[in-house]
């Protein structure tokens, strides 16, 4: 079943590149968007068997990442049928009528996307840190050709930086493998065999493994000063990219820090990892509470309140137990809404065609729907009440007093309240702004997935289902256990 979840998005990939009809692309897409949530819905209920000796397995925190993967995949694949028939890729008169590959960019558009799922599935169910390495990799070159899709200068620009900045992280990774196999000879690389034997392992070797870790996979999540390439790809990517981009990818790479985060903790070191994402969470919170100000491109403006959260999921993780459980939460939360809101951004460009937010006036009269989801998104990713985003920020904060960290609670409050007052001068202009377009038809394609997300931030706000809550807790213990 494992494997099945990897395969058949990869299988359905190469089948992409070979078909001709632009309707079967999207049903493609949308079929292995079910199958990949039912299956992913089954492994909550019957944990899987792992594979490849232990190297593949659905444990707590994968599960909890495949299944924001899985859902934002589906939501992006249904808006892909709407968005793919109006989208221009630029490239569409390079083709003769006929020609077999006539529909070349769309399907070289929706085969990358599915092996970006099939490399998203991969990193997530990884227990070992070779193949994590690998899958993570992985994504990076699955994913660089849906941000060049529209051949503009600005887009070949921004995946020229995604490729060079996240290559030199991922290389700084793989050089962390190499101290944490120091750190251990002989015992094998992935996360059961090491924590079995942390008490052996070199805690020096440990240490350096985990900083090029951080700072390695921290480049892939967007953590400040390394950050620098995901403003540029998530703005220029295709709305339905940035989506995932934000909502599914920059969380598989905060997932490989988790992971040497349990060995450091299990081998007793617990404190120096703790003290780092400190460090480098209320760092990435202050630079995009300073970029988010006057920001005149609103899915730039989306993309620094994406380094934003991944300082919050940090801070979390660092505070401890408590704050452990509201990074992971917070992680859901943030996932679910910064897909809704790429996603309404899409619907706003594609009517405006601008993407200068000093440009767009009147979206809740022009757009009612998408207009309306833009405020909502707006009060759910600042954490305002009653959406999911306010109580996972709550109970960070919570773990700051409780821990007597006043200066840390304060510069929290001090950057979410500047990105909430940058975010709402730029959301409410474009939302209650004079209009004078008469008003748009928007199609269930491009309205229906966001509604949804939007509805599960909320739900999320008032009730978390016990599975969740479960595989949070289970999370935030086994990240930060103590051991010998």
């Amino acid at each position: 079943m494992i494997l099945s979840l990897i395969l058949v998005p990869a299988a359905a990939g190469v089948a992409a590149f070979l078909i001709r009809s632009s309707l079967l692309l999207r049903v493609l897409l949308a079929a292995v968007g079910l199958f990949h949530i039912i299956f992913t819905a089954k492994a909550w209920l019957i944990r899987p068997q792992p594979a490849l000796g232990g190297w593949l397995a659905a444990d707590a925190p994968g599960l909890i990442f495949l299944s924001l993967v899985s859902v934002l995949f589906l939501a992006a694949a249904v808006y892909g049928a709407g968005y793919l028939k109006g989208e221009p890729s630029g490239e569409r008169m390079d083709f003769e009528e006929g020609d077999l590959f006539s529909n070349a960019p769309e399907a070289r558009f929706v085969g990358c996307l599915l092996f970006f799922l099939a490399t998203m599935t991969a990193a997530c169910l990884s227990r070992h840190f070779g193949l994590f390495w690998v899958a993570t990799e992985a994504t990076t070159l699955s994913s660089a050709p849906l941000i060049f899709f529209h051949r503009h200068h600005r887009s070949l620009e921004a995946t020229w930086k995604y490729l060079l900045i996240c290559s030199v992280g991922i290389a700084l990774a793989l050089l962390g493998n190499s101290f944490l196999a120091a750190a251990g000879p002989g015992l094998p690389m992935d996360l059961d065999g090491l924590l079995a034997q942390a008490a052996r392992l070199n805690r020096t070797w440990l240490k350096g493994a985990f900083l090029l870790f951080l700072i390695g996979y921290g480049t892939k999540m967007g953590l400040a000063p390394l950050h620098t390439w995901l403003p540029d790809a998530h703005s220029e990517s295709p709305s339905l990219v940035s989506a995932l981009l934000s909502g599914a990818l920059l969380n598989c790479s905060f997932l490989g820090i988790l992971r040497l985060q349990q060995v450091l903790s299990a081998a007793g070191e617990a404190a120096f990892g703790q003290e780092l994402l400190v460090i480098f969470g209320l760092m990435s919170m202050g630079v995009a509470a300073a970029f988010v100000q006057g920001q005149g491109d609103y899915k730039r403006m989306l993309a620094y309140s994406s380094v934003e959260h991944m300082g919050v999921l940090a801070l979390g993780v660092g505070l401890g137990s408590a704050g452990a459980f509201g990074a992971m939460l917070h992680a859901v939360n943030h996932s679910v809404i910064k897909a809704m809101l790429f996603l309404v951004a899409g619907n706003i460009l594609s009517v405006y065609k601008t993407k200068s937010a000093l440009e767009v006036r009147g979206a809740l009269r022009i757009l009612p729907l998408s207009g309306a989801l833009w405020l909502a998104g707006l009060l759910a990713i600042s954490g305002s009440p009653p959406f999911g985003a306010f109580l996972s920020e709550f109970v960070i904060l919570k773990a700051a007093l409780d821990q007597g960290q006043i200066l840390v609670a304060v510069f929290y409050l001090i950057f979410l309240a500047m990105v909430f007052v940058g975010m709402a001068t730029t959301v409410l202009g474009m939302a209650l702004g004079d209009a004078s377009r008469s008003p748009h038809k928007e199609g269930w394609s491009r309205t229906f997935p966001p509604a949804i997300l939007a509805a599960c931030s909320l739900l999320l706000g008032i009730h978390i289902p016990e599975p969740l809550r479960a595989a949070l807790k289970t999370t935030a213990h086994v990240v930060l256990q103590q051991g010998g």
